[in-house]
């Protein structure tokens, strides 16, 4: 069989992947709305606009299945639909599911690794280990990806600090990991080359950081005034933006250059800030 990746929910980090893989891979994907097929058409991507199409006959021609869709509050949407078929689905080589390291829960800013106990506190973050489970249990080759916050071309700093709306709020002790969308491209290709089935691994980069030293440093290279400081209690924010703060954590990432052999490209976000500004053709020194 030719391989055939089969991108459920065909998103950021999803693309990322797709720019990367050989040219002779066939990409069959799942997106919500006709414009966007129109455009992976064009990509030479094989657009299925989902929910509302069939899957059945994409998995049967699928090698590889990445899984891009979050959980919602009935659980894991594609194993509500397809479930009974990817049980069965014994051709598949390889199946990714990207997941959050929100399912570590807080740690009061310590370590966290892949072989941490999963205990979130949010929602959302139980919502990714329910939907962890509910892939595991379908018996396939599953290679689980935990990612950081993600960042990169066209998700950043830099427009909200251009456009007076970034905010330094400041929360004693917090802090985040994040990783630029090309690592995280770079590490599921890494894992597509050498399976390890039921393996999981955390994505991130190497510098755990607070996140008003993040909106700092980019205003200084952009060579604007930075943002004044708001404490956290102070802050108006949704409650979406403040569950992320409910938790603080630092995370490792030694098994993806251990087992996969990976050299991150952005080990810190002060390179992946840096390469933002050189593509846009400004000098980041």
């Amino acid at each position: 069989m030719n391989n055939t990746l089969l991108s459920l929910g065909h998103g950021y980090s999803a693309q990322a992947l797709a720019r990367l893989l050989p040219d002779d891979w066939r990409i069959i994907a799942t997106t919500r709305n006709a414009e966007k097929a129109a455009q992976l058409n064009k990509q030479g991507i094989e657009a299925l606009i989902w929910p509302g199409s069939d899957l059945t006959e994409a998995l049967a021609k699928a090698s590889h299945v990445l899984m891009s869709i979050a959980p919602n509050d009935e659980g894991d949407p594609i194993i509500a639909e397809l479930g009974p078929e990817l049980a069965k689905a014994d051709h598949l080589k390889w199946v990714g599911y990207l997941s959050t390291t929100g399912v570590y829960g807080d740690h009061g800013g310590d370590w966290v690794d892949e072989e941490t106990p999963l205990s979130p506190s949010t929602k959302r973050g139980l919502a990714r280990v329910k939907a962890e489970a509910a892939w595991e249990k379908l018996g396939l080759p599953l290679h689980i990806f935990r990612l950081a916050g993600i960042y990169g071309p066209g998700r950043g700093p830099f427009a909200k600090v251009r456009a007076g709306k970034a905010r330094r709020i400041i929360k004693e002790g917090q802090v985040f990991s994040r990783t630029h969308v090309e690592d995280i491209a770079q590490i599921v290709a890494a894992s597509i080359a050498k399976p390890n089935p039921g393996a999981a691994y955390n994505v991130c980069d190497d510098d755990p950081a607070p996140p008003q030293d993040v909106i700092e440093h980019a205003a200084q290279l952009l060579g604007l005034p930075v943002p004044p400081a708001i404490p956290f209690e102070q802050a108006e924010m949704t409650p979406m933006a403040r569950s992320f703060y409910a938790e603080s954590k630092k995370v490792r990432n030694d098994r993806i250059k251990d087992e996969l052999g990976v050299t991150l490209k952005y080990p810190t976000y002060r390179h992946g800030l840096a390469a933002l500004l050189s593509a846009e053709g400004l000098d980041p020194s």
